[in-house]
Order: C-alpha cells, then structure tokens, then sequence
C-alpha cells in the first residue's frame, strides 16, 4: 500500500470539513431573546395600573385622567374583593421575579420599586380584614370619600350628565353591601369601636337633615344647572341617595353600635396585633414593630421639647414649655377672632411660599392651589385635608382647612399646616408627580404615606430654612406640629398594642402640642379608626432626612439643595428606603464627578 502524507492530511480535513458542515446542519438556531426586564417592568406596570383604575374608577376622577369614564363606583362586594387578591397574588409573584439590579432605565427601576410596594403592602393588610369593620369618620370612610367625589364629578355634557346619574344612582346598593360587609364582620368578631360608630351617625344625621341643594352629594346638579338634569339628580339623591343614608344610619344605631366594641385597640380584633404591624408597614413602606414606633417616637419628643424650650426662653421668657402651650392654646391674643382670619393667615402662607420656592426647587408644578373651609356635614370632626388637582387641568388642588370654632384656634400651628398641605409640602410633590410625562403613570397615582406624609412634613421644616415663618410664635408652632408627629407616634401604638386609652393619648397630645382641645380629640378618633397611617408622616420624614444628611456629608460644599429636591420629587412617591438607596447612589455619583 503506497503511504502518501499529504494526501492523507487533504483527507483528513475534508472529513473535518464535512462533519463541521453536518453539526451545523443538525444545530438548531438560538432561541429568540426574552423580554428586557425593562419591557417585563413597563409590561407588568401597564396591566397593574389599567386594572387598579378599572376596579377604583373613583381615582380617575380624584385625578382627573383624560380618557377615563366616571359612570361607576367600586365593586365594594366580598366576592369582587377575593377575586382582586387573587389578582394581587399573581402580580407580586411576576413583580418579585424581576431583579431591579438588571433594569437599566432608572425611572423603571423607581416604577418597579413602588409597584412591589402597593402589592406587598396591600398584601401584608389582608389580615385586618378593614371591609368587614371599616366605620370612619374620617377619609376612609366611604360618606367622606364619596362625599368629595360627588363635588368634582364632572357635568356639562350630555354624556357627562349620563354617567354622573349611572355612578350616583349606584351608590344606594353600594350602602348596602357595605351594611352586609359588616353584618359579616359582626359574626366574625370584628368590628369598629363605638366611639367612633357615634361619630359617623353625627356625620349621617347631618347629611340627612341637610336640604337637597346644599348637600356636598347634590354637588353635580348645583355645577351643571341644566333643568332636567338637576330635575333627575335631585330627585335621585332625594328618593334614592337619603334613603340609603337612613337605611345606613338605623343599621349603625339598632344593629351595629350595640354590638360595637369600646376598647378602642385595634389588638382587641381578630389578629389584631400582626394588622397593626402590618399597617405600620402598608403607610410607611418601613417594617417596624410597635415598640421600636413608640421608642422612636418617644426620642424624637425629647429633642424637639429640647428645641421649643430654647424659644419658649428667648422669646417668651419661660422654661415651662408645657405652661407655654396652655397659654398658646387658650390666651385670646394668641387665637383668631373668626374663620374668615384663620383662612386668610394660611392663605398668606402659601402666597409667600409660592414666591420663594423657584429659589429651592428646580422642578415646580404648573397647577394651582387653593384654600377652603371643610364642609359642613365634616367639619366638627374634619381634620385639614389635601385633595390633588385634575390631571386634565380642570381644577386646582384644594386643602380643605379645618375652620370650626376657630376662636378656639391657636395661632400658633396653621402657617406650618399650610406649608405641609399646599407648597412645599403636598401640593408641589402630588402635582409634579401628576405632570411628569417623563415617568411612567403609576408613579402619578400610586403611592404611599411613608413618603408623601414624610415629604409634607419635612417642608415643615424646609420652610424654616425658607424663611418663611412670620414670626416666633408660628416657628413655636412649626415645632409643636413636628412634636405633634412624634406624639403620634408615641399615642398610635400606644393605643393600638400598648394599652392606652382614648383620654391618656388625648391627655399626652395636649402636654406637648399648641392643638386646641376639640382637634386633639378629633385626631385620636381618627389614629383609633385608621390604625398605623398617623406614624407615616414621623417614619417618613425621618428617612427623607438622613438621605439629605447622607448627601450633604458626601458632596460638601457642592451639595445643591435644588438638586437635592428634584430627585427627591421626579419619580413621584417610591418607597423611602428605595428613596434612601437612590440618593446615596446619587451622592456619590456626583461626588466621584467632582
């Protein structure tokens, strides 16, 4: 056999040859990419926000959404509400399994950090069961919420008209089902305390005796004055609407406030104690136990005494900070003559506030805000009140100020309230957030107190750098209104888990704060009824405070308070420790630029 070495290296590379050809004949081509966890974010957020305003179709018109109908109020039922947890339960699952490490857009990245938020805080709440005992007198019940609605329902149109009469001519049956929803937590053991039940058939009583035109429900005819139109509406809210409210009145007097629990704890419900953690958790988006709330709020009551009693003796010539909040609260030189004074001393707040905040902020809202009293059915129990403007530009914010008996109304607190509620406070962070196209939706109209509550409260102060207070007495009442925060802190858990009563936290706030009497009580109905949402605004602002001081230590002297806010505000209410990361993140980014 003849050897021949270079034909048998040609051989062997064409067999090479040919088995490469083969294998890339039998190789299947690569499978197609899988969506960016981006487009998973922007997909997932999409569906979660079209599905939240479809079940809560009474946010499209708190926010005034263009494009989205207003004929509808929730499906309040047990069922509908299952059937939206099983929801939830998928959403969070898809949510979780999005690294944030591998979004690479930053604004998606805060999207999906307030998206996980709404659905594990909502999530962790289950088990406070709040459908099955929910009687407030405050936002979270549905005479407020709805009565507010009824206000800004919009009208002027034919087909406005039609769905303002389809969505209130809904509302008997919704009082309804919320009368069964409660019969059902009756039987389960849960229910709302009786002192707060007796206030809501104050507020009921008042709705009731109210004539037709002056009622807050029969708002779309006042606005419309189209003839039949107020003809059909007035004779909806008149044999239909009233009805319902007596129907829900009588239930709450003959039925539900003799079974009414007294204890006001919430610990005294079912799994009382894990909702009121969780709670803490859903309004703060902070895990926190009860103990280390109140330990915290306890702190935070002796560095702010600490600071009242340095202007209590350089301006009022006393160490007696507790003798000084009496006199503030009771001395007629320090409490308004008339309501008409009390609106317009905050008025002149926010006038000065708007000319200062171009020099602090960088990013500011086109729309405009306005000062009016609480209605009359609320206001005995109203506390003051934020509510966003429309979207759409059809109407302003509006901060409902709490005006009652306003004789008995200390100077002291309304300019730092004003500040909170309207600039810098509520007004520019809600009303940013709703014009910042640059974001996606979700960050418009979700959110959570930890941060909005936080935020408010921390232009409490800011004002102070802003020059805004007119004078010592109101920068007293700046601090009274932080001390105010860090009592709730200390009265919230201490009512709910801790074993106080209703009179030792009324008796804690008077000792500390410049409130009158009457709005001091108000406020711990409202802690009663509404567990945990009051420690959000102290929780909050404190977070947003040590991302500042962490900016500030990293950048020096070119830290710029603009800035500063602007990233703060541009993704609109994320949870605060996500806030937190994202600052310190930014911090030294900038640093390293330097």
């Amino acid at each position: 056999m003849f050897y021949n070495p270079a034909m048998l290296r040609l051989m062997a590379a064409l067999v090479a040859l040919l088995s490469l050809f083969a294998g890339a004949c039998n190789r299947q081509p690569p499978a197609p990419a899988g969506p960016s966890s981006d487009e998973l974010v922007r997909a997932l957020a999409d569906e979660y926000l079209e599905s939240y305003l479809d079940r809560y179709t009474d946010q499209a018109t708190v926010y005034g959404i263009p494009g989205r109908r207003h004929d509808q109020l929730f499906d309040n039922s047990l069922d509908a509400l299952q059937e939206w947890k099983g929801r939830e339960n998928a959403w969070l699952l898809r949510a979780a399994r999005i690294d944030p490490a591998t979004i690479s857009n930053a604004s998606l990245r805060a999207t999906h950090a307030i998206l996980r938020e709404a659905l594990e805080g909502s999530v962790a709440t289950r088990s406070c069961r709040y459908e099955l005992w929910t009687v407030s007198q405050f936002v979270n019940g549905w005479q407020v919420q709805d009565g507010y609605l009824a206000t800004i329902q919009p009208v002027g149109t034919d087909e406005a008209r039609r769905q303002a009469l389809a969505r209130w001519g809904a509302l008997p049956k919704y009082i309804d089902t919320e009368i069964a929803n409660l019969r059902e937590g009756l039987s389960l053991g849960y229910s709302a305390p009786g002192g707060n039940v007796r206030i809501v058939i104050d507020q009921l009583n008042t709705l009731i005796s109210t004539p037709v035109a002056d009622s807050p429900f029969d708002s779309p005819s006042v606005r419309d004055k189209t003839p039949e139109f107020q003809k059909a509406f007035d004779a909806l809210l008149r044999d239909q609407i009233v009805p319902a409210f007596r129907r829900y009145r009588e239930f709450l007097q003959r039925e539900y406030l003799p079974a009414a629990r007294e204890v006001v704890a919430v610990s005294f419900n079912p799994n009382g104690v894990s909702c009121y953690e969780a709670s803490i958790r859903y309004h703060s988006s902070i895990p926190a136990t009860a103990q280390q709330v109140h330990d915290i709020g306890l702190q935070q009551m002796d560095l702010l005494t600490k600071e009242m009693q340095a202007i209590a003796e350089s301006s009022f010539q006393t160490k007696d900070v507790p003798a000084l909040l009496q006199r503030l609260r009771t001395e007629p030189r320090y409490l308004f003559k008339s309501r008409a004074e009390l609106i317009a001393y905050s008025q002149a707040a926010l006038g000065r506030a708007k000319i200062a905040a171009p020099q602090w902020f960088g990013l500011l809202p086109k729309a405009d805000v306005v000062i009016e009293p609480d209605p009359a059915f609320r206001e005995k129990s109203g506390p003051n009140e934020y509510n966003p403007p429309a979207e759409d530009g059809s109407r302003p914010g509006l901060f409902y100020i709490s005006a009652y008996e306003a004789e008995k109304k200390s100077k002291s607190g309304p300019e730092s309230t004003a500040f909170h509620e309207t600039f810098p406070g509520h007004h520019l962070q809600l009303s940013l957030a709703l014009e910042r196209k640059e974001s996606h939706p979700l960050g418009r109209y979700i959110g959570n107190n930890g941060y909005q509550e936080g935020w408010a409260l921390y232009t409490e102060r800011l004002a102070d750098e802003m020059k805004l207070y007119s004078s010592d007495l109101d920068r007293l009442g700046m601090l009274s209104s932080q001390a105010f925060r860090a009592a709730r802190l200390v009265v919230d858990t201490g009512i709910h888990v801790l074993g106080w009563s209703r009179q030792q936290a009324i008796d804690y706030m008077l000792e500390h704060t410049t409130e009158s009497r009457d709005d001091v009580i108000a406020e711990v109905d409202r802690y009663i009824i509404y567990p945990g949402q009051a420690t959000s605004y102290m929780l909050g602002m404190l977070e947003i405070r040590k991302a500042r001081d962490g900016a500030e230590k990293a950048l020096g002297p070119k830290f710029d308070i603009k800035a500063f806010h602007d990233r703060v505000l541009e993704d609109g209410a994320v949870p605060v420790i996500f806030l937190r990361d994202k600052i310190a993140k930014w911090a030294a980014d900038q640093a390293g630029a330097r």
